[in-house]
């Protein structure tokens, strides 16, 4: 059987970040000035005297020499100066780069916007930036949950105007910077198979209790992915060609649906909430419950733990822990049945 082989990680590219260069530079300085002091030290220098000679010298100022100028004094001032000066300037070089390209404000900008990761909770994370991550990226944020995106193309990310993670998402450190340790969705859309293989592994195995969409392009990778902990697999071809299907059958339906999912311009929506154990409504029938009267929102189903759905749920249904109710309403109604549930709108 063939193993599975693993692409090899992008080249990186750090050597081009200014940033780096000048925290080089900057270490680079600061190795010539101790050398520079240690070295008048040894020729004779106090301290004071030895700091002060090393920065007249290596700044090219040469107020006066403070000490007596023997011929190992002059040569190593001379090393001194060949050396320093040329890191001086290296230095200044680099950082003139940053200011004028505009890297400091950059910098400053991304600082934020890792901050602000940081700060996310019960976010989704979409890996990949191609055409279904982006529409993903947009749907989720427009729907008003916060989502990070994490591909290894910057220009794309940037476009994208949302928070940003530029890396390889099959590595771990990379997901731990999106915040999946606190995360509650994740999505797998990037370019391969074997890649989202690799994202769901990673991201099952530090977080068994995360909810991991995974993206396939095969068939064949479909039960891959759910064995590598995806909670739901999907094939965009195979849900595109069923969405034109049911366009072309029943356009109606299929137009209202997407208006009441996707739109917005309606004031129903459909929205999905869970039972908690400790719901006052946990085990009571919906007759009893009185959602519809107290709420105004209309339970369309019932979803089981286990997966089974209970559509148009008679009153004698009951609502177990567990459950998630299925409903349509206004934002407002859906609002209050949310309360309800969980018991603030008692």
């Amino acid at each position: 059987m063939a193993k599975l082989r693993r692409r090899p990680r992008p080249v990186d590219a750090g050597h081009h970040d200014p940033w780096r260069r000048l925290r080089l530079s900057v270490a680079l300085l600061a190795v010539v000035l101790v050398a520079g002091t240690f070295g008048y030290l040894l020729l004779g220098l106090g301290p004071v005297d030895a700091m002060y000679q090393t920065v007249t010298t290596v700044s090219t100022v040469g107020f006066r020499e403070v000490g007596e100028t023997t011929g190992a004094w002059k040569a190593f001032t001379m090393v001194l100066i060949l050396a320093g000066v040329g890191v001086a300037l290296y230095t200044l070089t680099v950082l003139l780069e940053v200011i004028v390209e505009g890297r400091l404000t950059d910098h400053l900008w991304r600082r934020r916007m890792q901050r602000d990761i940081a700060a996310m909770n019960e976010h989704v994370i979409v890996a990949g930036c191609g055409r279904l991550g982006r529409a993903i990226t947009r749907a989720v944020a427009n729907s008003g949950h916060e989502v990070v995106v994490v591909d290894r193309d910057a220009e794309r990310l940037a476009a994208m105007g949302q928070p940003f993670v530029l890396g390889d998402a099959t590595e771990d450190d990379v997901l731990v910077a999106a915040g999946i340790d606190r995360a509650a969705t994740l999505v797998a859309a990037v370019t391969t198979d074997a890649d989202n293989l690799y994202v769901t592994l990673s991201a099952r195995s530090r977080r068994p209790d995360l909810f991991i969409i995974a993206r396939a392009r095969q068939e064949t990778a479909e039960d891959k992915l759910r064995q590598a902990g995806a909670n739901r697999v999907v094939n965009p071809q195979s849900l595109g060609g069923a969405r034109v299907a049911a366009m072309a059958v029943q356009p109606h339906v299929a137009d209202f649906l997407d208006v009441v999912m996707h739109d917005g311009s309606l004031e129903f929506r459909l929205e999905e909430v869970a039972v908690p154990s400790d719901s006052p409504l946990a085990g009571l029938d919906l007759r009893t419950s009185q959602l519809r009267d107290r709420t105004g929102a209309m339970v369309l189903a019932l979803r089981a733990p286990d997966g089974a759905f209970v559509t148009n749920p008679p009153p004698e249904a009951r609502i177990e822990p567990g459950h998630v109710l299925i409903a349509i309403g206004t934002r407002d109604q859906l609002g209050a049945l949310a309360a309800a549930v969980v018991g603030d709108g008692r």
